[in-house]
């Protein structure tokens, strides 16, 4: 049976090498599988210095992001499984299918050889059979040979002496072959017994133990499949409860009060807007939320008009305005003129930062077109880093003073004026970032209230149009107001009158109608939205007053009465050559 033997242990070691390819593959899934999942996180995680970053202040997603990290820690385990697969079993494996099949080889060359040997003896044995079996013929031949010619009587005597030693010589080699046949078949059945008895059933129990070795290691193998993902199965649970841990660490509440702090405007509601009676020609009726009247109650509130509907009040007439300060209203008759003139000036546009309402214009300085909460957290934020820079700008100057000092000791080392140009560089930058610091801590006092706070209308005005209160601003009404950009009443009435008409004399003088320069045509309809904007629609002929500063704004007059400013983008200008202040495009 070693025919059928080799076939059988050939197809042991053909199941084993074929349990080593199942493993490898596994592995390869494994490390696959290991591979996309810290993929899958990576693609997930949040970018550095994003604002995908600032998103991960919240529960829900600080929970999300411990999910990712706990998926490349359930990554990691997969790879762990791979490795140990590799170097447990595949690699273990492959050295064991060699040792086997060397084995194997060894053990059906010793048969083979075993099996030879017996054939070998049998061809001695059958070969001196058949020898004695002719000798033997032969001898009988001679033999009666022999006899027939002692028989003979006309046979000479000499001849019959022949034929009896004739027939004695075969005879003899007959019992010589008989004897060697005799023991060659002692020798054959010697041998033939130890190869059936010793031989061929000692190679066969170490084919069989063979067999059985690999049959238990290939069940060891399967064993060691099943523990290798048993042993990171704890480990996969902790990243499973992690992530059910920052799951039940989800705090919607919070996350609620994080929306509320991140949006927060500070802004106080709208009051009631009063019932203005257009019945008696250019009567004004004065709102509790005036200055007069928030000067009164100490209680200043925001003031929502809405779209104003004719011509704005910069653009009247100058004889109409005056008219309109010298003839109270029925219910202002013994209200003071400089409160009458205070509330103008509260109400006045600042028609020069318009320039600052261009489409993607820039934030401003000071961030005052956010509501007051986000300003303020601005502002502090920009304190902070300013501060930090400081600190640096601080510490590079004591690191270069302590150096010119070790120059100064041992001047072999270097030359100390060469710091000189440096130092004083580092400390030109501190004294800049200082200034800078104090201008946003002045923003970020005004707005927590440290400084007087700004009359509210004026400062949903400066947040509209990026007007400053400083003493750099360009203000129309700059000159008559305080620090925090209300209006002063420390002087007496008389004067502030005074003041308060001069002013207006020289605002005025220039406010008389302007000149068209050209027309233009609406390319789109424009909602105009803000107070110092006129509202379009699309095809629409109209003049131009005056033209882009280049700012994006160009201010044109539909008639006499309504003007205002409208994007530049949204009309296309015709200037008139000859009209004064227009330019000459190439």
């Amino acid at each position: 049976q070693f025919d059928n033997l080799e076939k059988h242990t050939q197809w042991g070691i053909d199941i084993l090498e074929k349990y080593i390819k199942f493993v490898k593959e596994r592995t390869e899934i494994e490390l696959s599988y290991a591979k996309q999942l810290r993929n899958l996180s990576k693609k997930y995680q949040p970018k550095k210095n994003s604002k995908e970053e600032e998103e991960y202040k919240y529960t829900s997603c600080r929970a999300f992001l411990s999910t990712l990290n706990e998926m490349n820690d359930y990554a990691g385990q997969h790879e762990v499984i791979s490795e140990n697969m590799t170097a447990q079993i595949t690699v273990d494996l492959a050295r064991y299918v060699q040792e086997l099949k060397q084995e194997r080889k060894s053990n059906f060359h010793d048969g083979r050889k075993a099996q030879q040997h017996i054939e070998t003896c049998w061809k001695q044995l059958e070969s001196s059979k058949r020898r004695f079996e002719r000798d033997c013929k032969e001898a009988d031949r001679a033999q009666q040979y022999f006899e027939k010619m002692d028989a003979d009587i006309n046979v000479t005597k000499a001849d019959v002496e022949k034929a009896r030693q004739q027939a004695q010589i075969r005879h003899q080699m007959a019992e010589d072959s008989k004897a060697d046949y005799s023991s060659i078949l002692q020798k054959f059945n010697q041998e033939q017994h130890e190869y059936y008895h010793t031989h061929i059933p000692s190679i066969f129990q170490k084919i069989q133990e063979m067999e059985e070795r690999r049959i238990v290691r290939i069940g060891e193998s399967m064993k060691t499949y099943a523990e290798v993902d048993r042993q990171v199965i704890p480990i996969i649970g902790k990243c499973l409860d992690g992530i059910v841990k920052a799951a039940e660490a989800i705090d919607q509440k919070n996350d609620s009060q994080l929306v509320i702090e991140a949006y927060k405007s500070g802004f106080e509601p709208p009051g009631d807007i009063e019932f203005e009676d257009y019945t008696q020609p250019m009567k004004r009726t004065v709102s509790d939320n005036s200055l007069s009247n928030s000067r009164g109650d100490g209680k200043p509130e925001l003031k929502f008009g809405g779209k104003s509907k004719g011509k704005l009040w910069p653009f009247i007439k100058k004889n109409k305005l005056m008219s309109l300060l010298t003839s109270p209203s029925p219910k202002q008759q013994k209200e003071p003129l400089s409160h009458r003139f205070n509330e103008f000036m509260i109400s006045k546009p600042k028609i020069h930062c318009f320039r600052s309402l261009k489409r993607g214009g820039a934030t401003p300085e000071d961030f005052s077109n956010l509501p007051p909460e986000q300003r303020r957290k601005k502002l502090q934020q920009k304190v902070d880093e300013l501060n930090k820079e400081m600190q640096k700008e601080a510490d590079q100057r004591d690191a270069i003073t302590k150096m010119k000092d070790v120059y100064l000791k041992n001047p072999q080392m270097g030359d100390p004026a060469s710091l000189d140009h440096k130092l004083t560089e580092v400390s030109q930058n501190i004294d800049k970032l200082r200034l800078e610091a104090q201008k946003f801590e002045a923003w970020l006092a005004e707005v927590e209230g440290r400084l007087p706070v700004r009359g509210e209308q004026t400062r949903r005005q400066s947040g509209m149009y990026d007007g400053q209160g400083g003493p750099t601003g360009n203000s129309c009404a700059q000159d008559r107001e305080s620090p925090d950009g209300s209006y002063t009443e420390e002087r007496s009435q008389e004067n502030e009158v005074k003041v308060l008409a001069a002013d207006f004399d020289d605002e005025f003088d220039d406010e008389e109608p302007l000149p068209a320069i050209g027309t233009c045509k609406a390319l789109y309809t424009f909602e105009g939205q803000n107070e110092g904007t006129i509202s379009v629609l699309e095809g629409e002929i109209l003049y131009v007053i005056e033209e882009d500063k280049g700012d994006g704004w160009t201010r044109i007059r539909r008639n006499e009465d309504e003007e205002g400013y409208v994007p530049t983008s949204y009309v296309e200008v015709y200037l008139d050559k000859n009209a004064k202040g227009a330019k000459t495009y190439i």
